[in-house]
């Protein structure tokens, strides 16, 4: 009988691992495909990610004296929010997004 309680637990722990990395394998690959999405305005004017963004919901000065442009949205309820680092010659050197998929 402890052999049978034993195995079925084995095999459903096995199910869970399996559906975690699962998860986990998804959540990467929508992770790759914003970055690669958004690698692609590192080194393009200001100008050209306005025009392919629109305008942003905030801009302001870091701590660096740089401009951050701040795009926010919602998707399914969930906020997203996209983040651009401008250097003083307005070109993109860097970005951050958050919970966008």
């Amino acid at each position: 009988m402890k052999k049978i309680y034993l195995t079925i637990i084995l095999v459903i722990s096995v199910f869970i691992f399996s559906g975690c990395q699962t998860v986990k394998n998804k959540t990467n690959s929508i992770v790759e495909k914003e970055n690669a999405k958004l690698t692609k305005y590192i080194g393009k004017s200001s100008n050209e990610l306005r025009l392919d963004l629109g305008e942003p919901n905030e801009d302001y000065k870091n701590e660096r004296g740089n401009l951050e442009l701040v795009y926010k949205t919602k998707k399914y309820g969930i906020p997203c929010e996209r983040r651009f680092e401008i250097n003083t010659n307005l070109i993109v050197i860097g970005f951050v997004s958050n919970g966008c998929f």
